[in-house]
Formats: structure tokens, C-alpha cells, sequence
């Protein structure tokens, strides 16, 4: 039931389908192709189905062995099978396999969810096939078939409409438009649409990737993914790899200088690589991610990108779809705005008379829901006149008592021809059609007749109104720092009033003067500057998000239609809403199961307090290679001397990696704003904390060694046993941005396991456990020398943090004030 009055985006064509002049297949109507020529074509044309990239179990289990940080593990245990080395062999070998096994569950996981979804979608189709009307699936149908929609279909193709009287499309899946579509003969009905009303024959004339599904399915094929996270694994690893290779290869040239056994040095230079390669950096990273996808499965989200995670915790712009996302998808009686002398109950009253109760379009649907007179239930319904595209009215005649009275809604100009007003007052009516047009409502008049003559008895309103949370889920994004732009295929008008109603605002510009002559950078500041572009196609939504990745912002984008596939897919994350079609929840990172928007604030919330976890991590794991590469490399150039064995090596490996997997499970805090992988920060504190270490074991070193002047092999038990307690208490120093003890304090499963590896470590040096024994007094000593370092650390880290905060502040501030100045110019 169209209003030509009021904005109708729907009226243009989509772009990327089957051309609207394309010929009809050659079909004989009244027999439809026979099952040979069906066949052929299909052999020509192929099934009608989105061709889908397959990968095996088994490809999808190598590509986590097929990368450069993987490489450099595979290497590392290479190198350590051609020693004879199998204790490290066997560890890098199991973490190796940990870190790929618990990624490949998890996307496996995430994937059986996805195919579940699709199974939801087997459709099938009414085809005229050698004379006889058949139930086929649609993948069988081929173009010159000859099929039949009706209410409730999904059109299984692209269908040029031949026969019969109307029909009305849903095409939100598609175009993002919340009104449904009129069609006719002439018209074409595209693959993915939802027959909401009438029944019309029609020949199919695009199947598959030719298809308007197909086309989008083609640029959702087309997006690039960017991955912060593996740039941020990347980096960690090279700079940890690169610092473990220079200092390594002092050590060989001074120990060939010096005489010392070439094999020996080799043998202890790989134990020293091994231990300093993040062998368990993949794995650490990867279970906590793990973690906060079960804790999102429990709030309804299904992660299906692991890295996706890590993305939301820095996403800085969030492109929300508007139909069905911010709205409900279901239109609503928004206002009543009567005649002079006509009570607003008589308008709803009639209103209400003229829907079709038994067989409601969303319009009829619209107006039967909303409250209604008591009234209604006295008048006996006759003849029924259903709307259609010609007359775009409904009408009744109904008797009450012994009068009869007929009512009529309908297009707003066609009620107003029917009942033939006064030039002012329908001058009043179309100034006030326009009025709610501007505010993004359509209106509907409504009419009575009873005798010869029909009356105006004023107009209702409708929308597709926000959904309950939308309001309350974008007010807390913009707490959290994100900017919020929206994304719709209806008109600005539209778009505006609901941007009203959830508190976004109004700056809402059509995707033909944002995409209008200019240069890309031109393109990206319009929409950069907008606060949401209307009238937009799926290639549009594709454009703004990359635009906006390429300004460098982080994107996440919120849909649920085809026509969100592509930029779903193109986003950093995409979030396919609950009811999103097949090709939406595809394309998506991360699938909300359950209605309304509120699960996007927490999920982020929940991403930056994993960021927080992976950021502790990668600080702690720099800082303790640093320490205990740096100590050793010193002590072997400076005083020829081996601080820790290699079985102590091996030892303070596997003891520092059980606590680090705990931080996967450790309270964390929620950063205000959206995070990002800091590089040179985490460097920066890392280092400083690493080098500190080293400064803290040369004194303690220095100490037993000159003062106490303990035997080397008891000095070398002393300083595993500092390394180990120290580097575990570091922990609580990374995994805080301010006082070790302040909140959060860390979850029991991370205190528990670091201080039982402590405790286990203290048991091999007091006792002697591979290494020579140095009693309870030298370990409580050691202890205690650890212990007091800590707050000094503590206080070192928070004093970093704050200079470099205020570095970056003054930095941002001084581009800010340069960026004004060119502005200005």
C-alpha cells in the first residue's frame, strides 16, 4: 500500500541486479520447459545456489601451522630434535599443538553454528515443469522456468512477473527498506525477497551469482579483512626473536673467541632461544580469546572469528543498519490526526474496518494492532475490497443496525480524489501529508460513505518504531568512546526522526550526495563528517566502511539483510543482529542469537577487558625475556660465567608458562575508551621493567658472589630461584595500570597458580631437584629480596605509564591545533 506521497526509496531499482530489460527466456506459459531443456540449461547455467569457498578440516588445521610465528616455533624444535634436545622438543612441539587445537575448536565451533543457521533456509519452489506444477528445491530452478509466488514465499530467484494481479515484496533482507514493495506485471520479484501479500506468475530470468543475491554475495567475496591482532602478534614476536638472535650470536663469537667448546656454547644458545621465543604467545593469546568467546556464547553472541575479539575492544566507529537493527522491522500507528468536527476513535475506527483481518499486509496488520473502539465489534462486515497497486485503496461495506456504511483507506491523494473536499481544506490535508513525510512517517487517509457521498475523516500515521534497547544501547557506546553512524536503505526523512527518537544526531546525508563528484578523500570526509547516509545500496554500505578503515578507524557494522553481507564482511567486526538472513550471519564476525542491541555495549566491554589481558601478557613475556636474556648474556661476555643451567633454562620455561595461561581467566579492567595495540608503549614499559630485572639479579649476583662468596653452583640455584619468584611477582606489576594491589585484584585461578609454580620452584632449589640444593634460609632470603622489589616496580611501571599518557596527550593535542590551523586556511 504505497503512499507516493511520502518518501519512496523503494522505487529505484537495486543496483548489481539482472537488468530490468533483460528478454524473458524463451517459455511456453501454459507448459513451462520440459525436464530435458531444464537440464541442459542447468548444465549451462549451473545450480541455482551462491557458489561458497569450501575448506577442509584438514586445510583449515594447517593454516595454524603456516605463518611466521608458527615458523619460528617449528624452527626452535627442528633445531632442538637435530641436539637431541626432546625435553625442549617435546614442550615446543606441545604448545605448538595446544595453541592450533584450541583455534581450530573454537572457528569450528563457531562454523557448526553458522551451518545450523543455513539449514533453516532450505527452500524450495512451485515450477511449472512439462505441463504439470511441481515441488522442486530451488536450487534446480534455471532460467525460462515458469514459477508461481504467493504469500509467504521466499522468491528462490531472480523472477520477471508475467501473470496476475499484484503482489507485495518484502525487500528490507535486500534493499534495507522497511516498507514493503508493490509489484506488478513487468516488474521483477529478486531472489531472497518475502511475499507478503497476493499471488503472480512469473519467469525466472537470473539464478545463483546472477542473481541481486548473487551479485552482493560476489562483494562480500570481494571484502579484505584487516587483523590488528596478528600485526600485534607479529611485532612482539619479531622484536622478542630479533633481540634473542643479536644477543645469541655475541654469545657464540665470544665463546669461539674465548675457546670455549663449540657444540656446548651452540647447545646452550638454542636452550637460550628456545626459552626466549614466545612459544606460548600464540596459545596465551588465542585461549583468552577463547575464554571471552564462551563468556559472548553465554550472552547470546556467537564469535566466528577469533580475532574479531580483539578488533571490538578498539572499535571506534560503529555503522548500525537501521531496519530491523534500530528498528523493529514492523510497521506501527504512530499518530491520528483527524477532521474538524471527527473524533480520532472514528478515524481508527474506520481504519480499522478497512484492513483485512483475515489476510493482513503490514499496513492492515499495523492498524489492526494499535487500540482501537470497542465500536468495531458492531458492524457486520460485507464485500471486502483488498488494496492493490491500480485503485492504492482498500474498501468495506459494512451494516450497522439497518444503516450501511462503507469505509476506505488508503493512498492519501486517492482518498482525498474519492471524497472530493473543498480546495483549502485538501491543500491542508496534502501540506499536512507533506509535514509527516519530512518527518519520516507515512500517511494514510481514511474515508467513509454513507449514502452516495464519501466524507474525509482524516489521516493515520505509521512507522517502523526503534527497538526498545536501541536508544539506551547507542547513548552507552557514545560512553565508551564510539562514534555512531547510521546506515539505511529508506529515505533521509526517515532516518532522521528515528535519529531523533534514539538521541543520535540528524546530520543524515543521502548516499547520492555523499558519493556525488569528488575526489576519494572528498568522499571520506562527507563521511567522516555525517552521522548516517540514507538511501544507500549494499555496494554504498561497502564503500563507507572501507572509507572510514581507511581514514584508520576501527569499523564495526551492525545488519542483518543481503544487503549488509559486504560491509559485514569488510568491517573489522561485523555483527549480524538476531533474525539476520543466512548471507548476513555468514558474512558476520559475531551473530547475536537473541533480539535487541544491548549484548553489542557488553561484548565490547567484554573485548576490551580481554585486550587488557592479552596486553598484560605481552608486557610480562617481553619484560622476561629481556631479564633473563640481558642477565645471562652480561654474565657470560663479562664474567665468563653461566648464571643458570640449561636444565634451570628448561625449568623457569615450563614453570612461567602455567601462570600466564591463567591470565586468560584474570580480572581485568574495562578501558573508557576504544583500545588499540600501542606497540612502542608495551615496548617501552616492557623494557624498562626487563631491564630493572637485570639490574635487581646483577646486585643480588654481586652479593652472594663477592660478599657471601657462595660456590658457583649454589649461586647459579640462587639465581633460578630469584628469576623465578621475581619474574612471576612482575606479573602483578603488568597485569594492573596502577598499584599492584589495587582493584581488580587477580582472579583466583591466576593467584593460585602463580604462587603454587613459586612454591613448586622454591621445593627444587631447597631440596636440590636437578639442581644444587640451598636450603630454606638462602630461599626465604631470596624471597624476601623479590618481595621487596616489587612496589619499587610497581612504582617504576605507573611513573611510566603516566609520562608516555602524557606524551601521547601532548602529541594529540599539538595535531589537533595544526589540524585546526590547516583548516582554517
Amino acid at each position: 500500500m504505497n503512499d507516493k506521497t511520502a518518501p519512496q526509496p523503494s522505487e529505484r531499482k537495486p543496483e548489481g541486479e539482472a537488468p530490468a530489460e533483460a528478454p524473458v527466456p524463451q517459455t511456453d506459459l501454459k507448459s513451462g520447459l520440459t525436464s530435458d531443456a531444464a537440464q541442459e540449461r542447468q548444465t549451462k547455467f549451473g545450480e541455482n545456489a551462491i557458489s561458497e569457498e569450501k575448506t577442509s578440516p584438514l586445510q583449515r588445521l594447517m593454516r595454524y601451522f603456516w605463518a611466521p610465528i608458527p615458523w619460528m616455533i617449528e624452527a626452535a624444535a627442528i633445531l632442538s630434535a637435530a641436539l637431541g634436545d626432546w625435553a625442549d622438543f617435546a614442550i615446543i612441539i606441545t604448545m605448538l599443538l595446544v595453541n592450533a587445537a584450541v583455534d581450530f575448536w573454537q572457528e569450528r565451533k563457531a562454523g557448526n553454528a553458522i551451518e545450523l543457521l543455513k539449514e533453516s533456509l532450505a527452500l524450495t519452489a512451485r515450477v511449472l515443469r512439462d505441463g504439470t506444477w511441481q515441488t522442486l528445491p530451488a536450487k534446480e530452478l534455471v532460467p525460462g522456468d515458469v514459477v508461481l509466488l504467493r504469500i509467504g514465499n521466499v522468491t528462490p530467484a531472480d523472477i520477471r512477473l508475467v501473470a496476475g494481479d499484484y503482489l507485495s515484496a518484502d525487500e528490507a533482507a535486500l534493499t534495507g527498506e522497511s516498507m514493503p514493495v508493490d509489484k506488478a506485471v513487468g516488474d521483477t520479484a529478486y531472489s531472497g525477497s518475502v511475499v507478503k501479500l497476493g499471488e503472480m506468475t512469473g519467469v525466472v530470468t537470473a539464478t545463483g551469482m546472477n542473481t541481486y543475491f548473487g551479485k552482493t554475495a560476489q562483494l562480500v567475496a570481494s571484502a579484505e579483512t584487516r587483523s590488528h591482532f596478528q600485526r600485534a602478534v607479529l611485532s612482539i614476536g619479531n622484536f622478542l626473536i630479533l633481540t634473542t638472535l643479536a644477543l645469541v650470536a655475541v654469545i657464540v663469537l665470544v665463546a669461539v673467541f674465548r675457546g670455549t667448546p663449540f657444540w656446548e656454547t651452540v647447545q646452550f644458545s638454542l636452550i637460550l632461544t628456545v626459552a626466549a621465543i614466545p612459544v606460548a604467545l600464540p596459545t596465551v593469546l588465542s585461549v583468552t580469546m577463547a575464554v571471552g568467546a564462551e563468556k559472548l556464547a553465554r550472552m547470546k553472541a556467537i564469535v566466528s572469528r577469533l580475532v574479531a575479539i580483539e578488533e571490538l575492544a578498539g572499535v571506534d566507529v560503529l555503522c548500525v543498519d537501521k531496519t530491523g537493527t534500530l528498528t523493529m522491522n514492523a510497521l506501527t500507528v504512530a499518530d491520528i490526526v483527524p477532521e474538524q468536527g471527527v473524533e480520532a476513535a472514528d478515524v481508527m475506527l474506520a481504519a480499522q474496518l478497512a484492513s483485512n483481518a483475515n489476510d493482513p499486509d503490514p499496513i492492515d496488520k499495523a492498524v489492526l494492532a494499535a487500540e482501537g473502539p470497542a465500536a468495531a465489534e458492531d458492524y457486520v462486515i460485507g464485500d471486502f475490497t483488498p488494496f492493490d497497486p491500480v485503485s492504492k485503496r482498500t474498501m468495506v461495506e459494512t451494516t450497522l443496525g439497518d444503516r450501511k456504511i462503507a469505509f476506505s483507506k488508503g493512498a492519501p491523494q486517492v482518498i482525498l480524489d474519492l471524497a472530493m473536499p473543498p480546495a483549502e481544506i485538501r491543500a491542508r490535508i496534502e501540506a499536512e501529508v507533506d509535514r509527516l513525510a519530512d518527518e519520516g512517517y507515512r500517511a494514510l487517509g481514511v474515508a467513509r460513505r454513507e449514502g452516495d457521498a464519501w466524507h474525509l475523516l482524516g489521516l493515520v500515521s505509521i512507522f517502523d518504531p526503534p527497538r526498545e534497547d536501541a536508544a539506551a544501547t547507542i547513548a552507552e557506546t557514545g560512553r565508551m568512546g564510539l562514534g555512531v553512524k547510521m546506515i539505511t536503505g529508506d529515505h533521509e526523512a526517515i532516518a532522521r526522526q528515528i535519529a531523533g527518537k534514539l538521541g543520535l544526531r540528524r546530520n543524515i546525508r543521502s548516499a547520492d550526495a555523499v558519493f556525488a563528484d569528488g575526489s576519494d578523500g572528498e568522499v571520506s570526509d562527507r563521511i567522516e563528517q555525517a552521522d548516517g547516509v540514507a538511501r544507500v545500496l549494499p555496494e554504498h554500505k561497502f564503500k563507507i566502511v572501507r572509507a572510514l578503515q581507511d581514514r584508520g578507524h576501527i569499523v564495526a557494522m551492525t545488519g542483518d539483510g543481503v544487503n549488509d553481507a559486504p560491509a559485514l564482511k569488510q568491517a573489522d567486526a561485523g555483527i549480524a543482529v538476531s533474525g539476520a538472513t543466512d548471507a548476513a550471519r555468514a558474512a558476520a564476525d559475531v551473530v547475536l542469537t537473541s533480539s535487541g542491541l544491548g549484548v553489542i555495549a557488553s561484548a565490547i566491554e567484554e573485548a576490551r577487558r580481554i585486550f587488557e589481558r592479552m596486553t598484560s601478557y605481552a608486557t610480562f613475556r617481553i619484560a622476561e625475556t629481556i631479564r633473563v636474556l640481558v642477565f645471562m648474556s652480561l654474565s657470560i661476555l663479562i664474567f665468563d660465567f653461566y648464571p643458570v643451567t640449561a636444565v634451570m633454562i628448561v625449568l623457569l620455561a615450563v614453570l612461567n608458562d602455567f601462570p600466564i595461561m591463567m591470565i586468560a581467566y584474570d580480572n581485568a579492567n574495562v578501558a573508557e575508551k576504544p583500545v588499540r595495540w600501542n606497540m612502542p608503549r608495551v615496548l617501552t614499559i616492557a623494557s624498562c621493567l626487563g631491564l630493572l630485572g637485570v639490574a635487581e639479579t646483577f646486585l643480588l649476583f654481586w652479593y652472594v658472589d663477592t660478599v657471601m662468596h657462595l660456590p658457583r653452583e649454589v649461586i647459579q640455584t640462587v639465581i633460578f630461584l630469584k628469576l623465578l619468584v621475581a619474574g612471576h611477582l612482575t606479573l602483578y606489576v603488568t597485569r594492573n595500570q596502577r598499584w599492584f594491589w589495587s582493584k581488580p585484584f587477580p582472579s583466583l585461578r591466576l593467584f593460585l597458580t602463580t604462587e603454587a609454580t613459586q612454591i613448586l620452584g622454591t621445593l627444587v632449589a631447597v631440596y636440590g631437584i636437578f639442581v644444587a640444593p640451598i636450603g630454606w634460609t638462602y630461599a626465604l632470603g631470596v624471597w624476601a629480596y623479590a618481595l621487596a622489589w616489587l612496589p619499587i616496580e610497581s612504582a617504576i611501571a605507573i611513573a611510566l605509564r603516566r609520562a608516555l599518557d602524557m606524551k601521547a596527550a601532548h602529541q594529540a593535542s599539538h595535531l589537533a591545533r595544526t589540524e585546526g590551523r590547516l583548516a582554517g586556511r
